[in-house]
């Protein structure tokens, strides 16, 4: 039986190679991420910002579940 080292050491190479620059891009990719979020999620915004969001228990006078849904889908938000 003849063993083909030098086909075992391509493949061996080439998933060395890949591994590694897969590690890379991944390190370098958090880095990224790490770099483009804020550190405060939950500060208050500067400037002309408005509130997007309301809090309430849902039960408010004249709202309903399609009134709702209505509204959703028509600004798509």
């Amino acid at each position: 039986m003849i063993i083909p080292l030098r086909k075992w050491l391509s493949v061996l190479k080439f998933l060395i190679v890949f591994v590694s620059l897969a590690y890379m891009f991944y390190h370098v990719l958090t880095l990224f991420t790490a770099w483009i979020t804020p550190v405060d999620h939950y500060r208050i915004p500067e400037g002309h910002a408005v509130k997007a969001f309301q809090s309430g228990d849902g039960k408010q006078e004249g709202e309903r579940m399609g009134d709702r849904l209505r509204f959703y889908f028509w600004y798509g938000e």
